[in-house]
């Protein structure tokens, strides 16, 4: 019996994405809502949302269990005030039949990958493009066209597919800037643009060089997004219903590129069986490769 391992985020939106796909073809639901709901739990003391009456390792030691099968968590540094450790994932081992499916739990899967750690990874298509992406003058909007913007020399690791849990990186206006921002408008467009200052090589490639031309960056600060893109009257930022923009009297304009989870391969770490265990993974999905 082969175990293939598989790198995941160890929390949050990317993670829960990934343990409903695994539990959807490998009949695993009960361990990914126990692992969903524990966390949900976890964040919600980390914020202050919620009291525990255990405390972290007695929590911890209650979630612990030997059966190979269930869930495994660990801590994690927070650097929230008062609450220097979280309680996140770690693995969990999915029986497939003739193999086993491994998922490891890593901050950083995508360069996890990247060190020829795994074969197969799990990563929010942002930092793919936010560390891999060529910036070229052309713009970028689907997933499709990621890898060939990959430099080879940079990396061997590819996007083979997203998992639909789609949010938009998406152009917000004031009305008096425009009234349905698009790329078009920012071609044009001279002045400031107001960004989350970590996505700023993002955005380049997702309008592309030739658009930024007259652009001059501006970032929140300690301000919401929508406040400061208010007040800068142009900017990018994810939305889902975009009501939290319009409350700030913006107008949702074009939606540029996906934050969605994707399956990442190293191709030089791949062999048969995680060959076949990818397609699996994104079966259903945008398949890239």
């Amino acid at each position: 019996m082969t175990t293939i391992r598989v790198a995941v985020p160890r929390k949050g939106r990317p993670l829960e994405a990934v343990l409903e796909r695994v539990a959807r073809f490998a009949g695993v639901e009960d361990a990914a809502d126990e692992i969903a709901s524990t966390l949900r739990y976890e964040k919600a003391v980390t914020k202050g949302n919620q009291t525990a009456e255990a405390g972290v390792y007695d929590r911890l030691k209650s979630y612990s269990d030997t059966d190979r099968y269930a869930p495994e968590y660990t801590l994690f540094r927070d650097g929230r005030p008062g609450m220097p450790r979280r309680v996140v994932f770690d693995s969990l081992m999915v029986d497939l039949g003739d193999d086993d499916l491994q998922l490891v739990g890593r901050e950083e899967p995508f360069r996890a990958l990247r060190k020829h750690e795994f074969a197969l990874g799990f990563d929010s298509a942002d930092l793919v493009l936010e560390e891999v992406v060529q910036l070229t003058p052309e713009p970028l909007s689907t997933l499709s066209e990621l890898n060939d913007r990959i430099d080879p020399h940079d990396t061997d690791v590819r996007v083979v597919g997203g998992l639909g849990d789609t949010v938009y990186h998406t152009l917000l206006s004031t009305p008096d800037i425009a009234e349905t921002a698009t790329r078009e408008f920012v071609e044009s467009y001279e002045g400031p643009l107001c960004i989350s200052p970590r996505y700023e090589r993002l955005v380049e490639a997702v309008l592309g060089t030739r658009a930024m031309e007259g652009i001059e960056f501006r970032y929140p600060g300690d301000r919401e997004e929508e406040a400061a893109i208010s007040s800068a009257g142009l900017g990018v930022y994810l939305t889902v219903t975009g009501s939290t923009a319009r409350d700030h009297g913006l107008r949702v304009g074009e939606e540029l590129f996906p934050s969605e989870t994707v399956l990442l391969r190293n191709p030089a770490e791949t062999v048969a069986e995680s060959e076949a265990v990818a397609k699996q993974l994104v079966g259903g999905a945008e398949t890239v490769v």
